[in-house]
């Protein structure tokens, strides 16, 4: 919001030598955020005069119109001859007095003014417009000075386009539409520095008669409490806006459009009340104000034909047939409290008007205006709310504007529809502030500042006690307790909270003191944070990158995942309110979201992926039924956690990854290797070895679950229980999620793994190992990780490490028969091994596998 300092002093005694630094830092202290503060007078340097156009020459042969101008500008030019100036507007003639900024002045935005040959004329000097000058967004055509103004040629002119004040701009939030005027302001300054304050809102007004000003029937007091309407006859329609009213407009960022219409957005800023202007020679029967129906049409003042939804507020001109909303509906005029329609606007003939000011729903009218994008300074502050007593005086302020500067007579009739309800009083225990603050405050001084902000306030229990309910909050303890009734201007001030801040915002936030709370003895790291870290640290080590994918899915993502009918992967929570309609659920598993965050990097040219994620999945309770309702004014009973807890889905952590492209590059040093289903196993061995779980405890066999290809899919085992999969993905599930081929991806249950169990540090042999590598030929169904396992046993303690390096397979081995080869690394803590001792360990370990597969040794 944008102010002058000028007009602010109308209703609050600044002093008169207030530095602008003093006024800010008040604003500030009251929560009122200062975006600026411009001083007017030093944003156009140099000199700034008045001229009066003598001759005009229109040059042609230019693509524009084009004026060359002589502009008497006296003796501010030095010379007392005519300024010589090049112009390419036309608003102007022969004789007019306009602003002339002459050489060497500067304009806002650095734009510094010289003398130079255009349009094959000399030009000192520039006439200047609105926008120009930095006082509007008008640059239609230079500023033309009214004739009665009195000023001659040559003087400053800032005085004359409102160049001599001071502008604020405000940034107000959201709970305080009450800011968003003069009224609102000047009184919340009366406060911060203890002045007087004049109410513009404080007029003596006539209630409503028997005859209203117009009929008006309202069909939804719900939406709107109050309607009240008074009409002025006779308006001169020549009459033009004065120039202080034009100018305080212009300053505020308001266009000027016309006399009525320009006092209607005067008393907006001035009271913080919106009101509108029909011409009611326009309308042609009695004033509907309803709900919309779905489908009905209204043409907005900006020229937009907008379809109307149930939820919207209109009012209607009851003399034009509706078949959609019904005979006595009328058509809508006006979307309410947003924007008037065309077919009843104010136009240049316009001689009767009716002034409308009423009192909407807050919340209808913020849903309106987002739902048709028309932020509209009405809307801004009606979704911030609006003082309920405004409307006559509104009316009231606006009709003897419109009759003393446009000639108009004021209609005797008055029309007060009035459902308003009053705020209901709020119950606060004196001690409160204090409590929350940490700042002592004493009865009387949290009495006194809530009563200046305007709130009635009794102490005692005696409200109490003749209707407990009233107040909302039970209490007890006599003077203890405040009941506190909020202005009508202050709607946000509904709980002892928003008092509290009351108190201690008008005290002075500068006296509640920066005190760092004691934090408290930490205990270190869960060990299942620790986990955590380290499986993180581990896949990151190995090249891995993390990613934070959102917690949502598609309901088709079971289906392109290929899950059958019966996995219960597919009962996913559904949100209430979900960020896209596209992706309601939770995600049962994190390779829905991480495949998308995969096929993102691979579309945006990134071909070597490999990424990982740690999160929770979110799996519904079978049968849990609805939350209990519970308030903010106590702690929930344990039995009210308990039964809320049941009803939240659970919610395991998993580790997941996702690789594509190569997974070592190539380069001179050769080719390069592309990642496939082994790489998805190693890394869910990895994070079994981060996560503290012995190798002997760990079982990785073949397995079939989706999404994963049926013969590239391995499950990890703990203790004989999977907790996860990894391998390639299936063919169909690449193609559905539009990822490269051969993509290959690892998903394990953290929560499932049992805790680490403490173990002794391995035992460092300085001896020298024996190494011995055997090749055993078997079937190809027999899992590499089984013959470990046998060749593990069969060594027995003298075996120190298993490796396999090869797989080889030919027809010379037989159809369905393929060779393992290991190599074996044996190794004594307390001697050097002879030879037969690791020749024998070994043969212990091949005649295992020999009696438990069938192997035998390759060349043997």
């Amino acid at each position: 919001m944008r102010v002058s300092v000028s007009w602010l002093r109308e209703y609050v005694d600044l002093p008169a030598d207030l530095p602008a630094g003093d006024l800010e830092q008040a604003l500030v202290d009251l929560g009122i955020e200062v975006d600026s503060i411009v001083d007017l007078r030093s944003s156009v340097s140099g000199p700034l005069v008045v001229g009066q156009v003598l001759e005009i020459e229109e040059l042609t042969g230019f693509k524009k119109p084009i004026r060359f101008c002589r502009v008497d500008v006296g003796a501010a030019n030095g010379t007392g001859e005519p300024q010589e100036i090049v112009c390419g507007a036309r608003n102007f003639a022969q004789g007019d007095k306009v602003v002339v900024i002459l050489p060497g002045g500067v304009l806002p935005g650095n734009f510094a003014i010289g003398a130079r040959k255009t349009y094959g004329r000399n030009s000192a000097g520039m006439i200047c417009s609105a926008q120009e000058l930095g006082l509007g967004d008008d640059h239609s055509g230079i500023i033309v000075l009214p004739e009665h103004v009195p000023a001659s040629p040559g003087d400053d002119a800032r005085p004359l386009v409102g160049l001599d004040d001071v502008v604020l701009e405000l940034e107000v939030t959201p709970d305080r539409g009450y800011a968003l005027s003069l009224r609102g302001l000047a009184r919340e300054l009366s406060y911060a520095l203890g002045v007087g304050f004049q109410d513009p809102a404080r007029r003596e007004v006539p209630g409503a008669t028997e005859q209203p000003a117009y009929p008006v029937e309202v069909r939804d007091p719900v939406g709107c409490d109050r309607f009240a309407a008074r009409m002025v006859r006779g308006v001169d329609p020549t009459a033009q806006t004065p120039d202080w009213m034009r100018q305080r407009l212009t300053v505020a960022g308001i266009r000027s459009i016309s006399l009525p219409v320009d006092i209607t957005n005067y008393v907006m800023l001035c009271l913080g009340q919106p009101m509108h202007a029909f011409d009611a020679d326009r309308i042609s029967g009695p004033l509907v104000v309803r709900r919309a129906e779905a489908g009905e049409k209204l043409t907005t003042l900006d020229g937009v034909a907008r379809t109307l939804s149930e939820e919207d507020l209109v009012i209607c001109d009851a003399g034009l047939p509706n078949d959609l909303a019904g005979e006595d509906a009328g058509v809508p005029i006006s979307l309410a409290a947003v924007m008037g329609g065309e077919t009843s606007e104010v136009l240049a003939s316009t001689t009767n008007v009716l002034f409308e000011a009423a009192h909407w729903d807050r919340a209808t009218i913020g849903r309106t205006a987002r739902r048709h994008k028309l932020f509209s300074e009405a809307a801004k502050r009606w979704e911030r709310g609006v003082d309920p007593t405004l409307p006559l005086a509104a009316l009231d302020f606006a009709v003897q504007l419109l009759v003393t500067h446009g000639a108009g007579t004021a209609g005797e009739e008055i029309l007060d529809v009035d459902h308003v309800r009053p705020l209901s009083p709020v119950v606060l225990p004196v001690g409160l502030p204090s409590e929350r603050i940490g700042v002592t405050y004493s009865p009387d001084r949290v009495v006194e500042l809530l009563e200046q902000v305007g709130c009635t306030v009794v102490r005692g229990t005696d409200r109490l006690a003749e209707d407990p309910g009233e107040a909302g909050v039970a209490a007890a303890g006599g003077a203890d307790v405040l009941t506190v009734t909020p202005p009508s201007w202050r709607p946000d001030l509904t709980d002892p909270a928003d008092l509290v801040e009351e108190v201690v915002r008008l005290d002075g936030y500068d006296r509640v003191p920066s005190v760092l709370p004691t934090a408290p003895a930490g205990r270190g790291l869960t060990w299942q944070q620790q986990r955590r870290r380290a499986v993180a640290r581990s896949l990151a080590e190995r090249g891995y990158v993390e990613v934070l994918a959102h917690p949502f899915a598609s309901p088709e993502l079971a289906d392109q995942l290929g899950l059958p009918a019966d996995d219960p992967r597919r009962a996913a929570v559904r949100l209430a309110n979900p960020l896209s309609d596209e992706e309601p659920l939770l995600r049962t598993t994190l390779l829905g979201p991480l495949l998308g965050v995969l096929k993102r990097n691979v579309g945006r040219g990134l071909r070597d992926v490999a990424i990982y994620e740690i999160g929770a999945v979110f799996h519904p309770r079978p049968g849990a039924g609805e939350p209990p309702a519970m308030g903010v004014d106590r702690r929930p009973s344990d039995a009210e956690f308990a039964a809320a807890d049941a009803v939240v889905p659970d919610q395991p952590r998993h580790v997941a990854v996702a690789l594509a492209g190569d997974i070592e590059p190539a380069g001179w040093w050769g080719a390069g290797r592309p990642a496939g289903w082994a790489d998805a196993v190693e890394a869910g061995r990895t994070v079994l070895a981060a996560a503290g779980i012995p190798a002997d405890r760990v079982e990785v066999r073949a397995a079939e679950h989706a999404p994963w290809h049926p013969g590239r899919c391995a499950a990890f085992a703990v203790d004989g229980t999977v907790v996860g999969y990894a391998g390639e993905l299936h063919p169909a599930v690449v193609t559905a999620l539009e990822l490269p081929r051969r993509t290959s991806a690892m998903e394990l249950d953290l929560d499932a793994l049992p805790a680490a169990t403490l173990v002794s540090g391995p035992t460092i042999s300085t001896f020298p190992p024996a190494l011995i590598d055997v090749a055993l030929v078997l079937d190809e169904s027999v899992p590499a990780a089984e013959v470990e396992r046998a060749l593990t046993e069969g060594a027995g303690p003298l075996l120190e490490d298993v490796r396999l390096f090869d797989v080889y397979a030919s027809e010379q081995l037989g159809a369905g028969r393929r060779s393992l080869a290991y190599k074996l690394t044996f190794r004594a803590p307390d001697r050097t091994l002879a030879g037969e001792e690791a020749v024998a360990a070994r043969d212990a370990a091949v005649a295992v596998v020999a009696e438990r597969f069938g192997a035998t040794l390759r060349g043997a």
